[in-house]
Order: C-alpha cells, then sequence, then structure tokens
C-alpha cells in the first residue's frame, strides 16, 4: 500500500503512478519452474537456479526443475535478504534489516554446492539499505535503496537511491544516482534487483513493475543513463543473467511462487 508520504510526493511532482506510460510489452517466457522460496529474486550458474526468499534458498536443477539443495536461516538474523549472485563456488547475497530503521546491510556467502552458509561481511550503518549486488570487471556493484514509506529514513525517498562501485573489501570507490524517469517508476519503492549483461549494459528492475532498465555508466556526471525500458512477464523483484544462455534473464513471479526466464532482445540506444 502506498504510504501517504508516497502519495503527497506524487501529487508534488504533478502526477500520480497511474499518469505514467504503461509497460512495454512481455519478452518471450522460455522457463517457469515452482519454487516455495521465490519471493525475493533468482540467481543462475548455468546449470542451476537459485530461488531467493528473506532466510531461505532453495537451489533447483533447470533441466527438470527438481530442487537438489535447501537452506533455511533463523529469521532474526536473516530479516530481509534480497537478491543474490553466483560468483565462482559461491552465491553472494545482498542482504539488510528492511523494515528496521536505521538501515544496516550486510553480505551473505553460501556455498553453492550445498548451500551451506560460509560467512557474512556486515556493512553495519550505510548509504542506504543493499538491495542487490554483482560482480563486474574485478568489481562488486552494490545498489543502496531508499523508500518513501515504510523501511525509509527521515528526510531520505526514493531518490536516494544510488548504485555504488565496491573495491574487494566492500569499500565504496564511486557512486551514482538512478535516473529521474526510472525512479519515477519505481516510486514509492526502489531498485529490487541489478545484474550486468553481457553487452556492457546495467540492467536493473523495481519493486512491482514488469519492466527492466538497460542503464549505461555515463561519460560525465553523477547519474546513470537510461538506454531503454524492457517489458519481462514477471512484476520487478531481483533478476540474474543466465552465464549460459547470453540472452536469457532470470526473474520471479512472487504472486506464483514461481522463477520465469525470459528471452530479451538486444537493446537499442535511444534516438
Amino acid at each position: 500500500m502506498v504510504s501517504g508520504i508516497a502519495l503527497l510526493l506524487a501529487l508534488a511532482a504533478g502526477g500520480t503512478q497511474a499518469d505514467l506510460p504503461p509497460s512495454p510489452p512481455p519478452a518471450p517466457v522460455t522457463l517457469r519452474m515452482p519454487a516455495p522460496e521465490a519471493r525475493q529474486g533468482a540467481a543462475s550458474d548455468g546449470e542451476f537456479v537459485y530461488a531467493i526468499d528473506n532466510d531461505r534458498i532453495g537451489k533447483y536443477r533447470i533441466a527438470d526443475g527438481q530442487r537438489v539443495a535447501q537452506w533455511q536461516g533463523e529469521r532474526r538474523l536473516f530479516p530481509h535478504m534480497n537478491s543474490c549472485t553466483v560468483v565462482e563456488a559461491q552465491l553472494v547475497c545482498a542482504a539488510s534489516n528492511y523494515p528496521a530503521v536505521p538501515q544496516t546491510s550486510a553480505i551473505e556467502f553460501f556455498d553453492t554446492a550445498t548451500l551451506r552458509h560460509v560467512r557474512t561481511v556486515s556493512l553495519g550503518f550505510g548509504p542506504g539499505s543493499l538491495t542487490a549486488l554483482d560482480r563486474h570487471a574485478g568489481k562488486w556493484w552494490a545498489v543502496f535503496a531508499h523508500y518513501d514509506g515504510k523501511g525509509g529514513e527521515p528526510g531520505r525517498d526514493h531518490r536516494y537511491t544510488m548504485l555504488a562501485r565496491m573495491d574487494d573489501d566492500f569499500r565504496v570507490e564511486q557512486s551514482w544516482a538512478f535516473p529521474a524517469p526510472v525512479l519515477e517508476r519505481m516510486a514509492p519503492y526502489s531498485c529490487s534487483g541489478l545484474s550486468w549483461g553481457a553487452d556492457g549494459l546495467i540492467y536493473a528492475t523495481g519493486h512491482d513493475r514488469p519492466e527492466l532498465y538497460a542503464l549505461k555508466l555515463p561519460e560525465a556526471g553523477s547519474a546513470l543513463e537510461l538506454v531503454t525500458t524492457l517489458g519481462i512477464a514477471s512484476p520487478g523483484q531481483a533478476i540474474d543473467w543466465d552465464p549460459r544462455a547470453p540472452r536469457r534473464i532470470w526473474s520471479i513471479d512472487r504472486a506464483a511462487s514461481a522463477m520465469v526466464a525470459s528471452e530479451m532482445h538486444r537493446p537499442k540506444d535511444k534516438p
């Protein structure tokens, strides 16, 4: 439910979410896989796909849809695990204390073979709530989210959401704001998923729109540039590109408790 604060912000901007253009037509779906853990996002290593929930993970074989491993954590320790990505033999996950404030974040590591929890890197208080994490070009790329209502901190709304490039010790080296047109469509929530594509573009999702935002780093300035908006068959949440299928992206259909594989066309730059 949109909070009163979010509604006032929308009215102040001169419109509401209902005034925005509809989402583009969804990309073709090649696979839909039931998974009760599919509540926050999905990640893939090409052979398996991992369904992510706040405090549990399911590992599924892509070839037959069978669950081959499962992990369950204590909710007090894992209140909100939002998204994951596979890096070598580990599943690396972005986690936070959402919806509690002040916002704190952590990175959780799991062994992909057994789903055993390996270690935690605590980020403590940071520039937002950690919602997405990816590995690209020898760096970590992290989304720190802000919200208009629930889970938001006073004085900062969704517009303060940022993408940070971090070193191997998870120290922020540079950061970028999201483009205003993307933030407008994410409001009153924030960025829930982000994954670098093999084409050198950054792909991001919001909380509840069936859309994928293709972004690129700017030549100058401090804001990411929107290349185009693509439609997908699932409403937001965390995403991950399949390393064995260059244009296949995994997402989730939370309402149906399912993971969804979509075949995306290559975006063209905006005219």
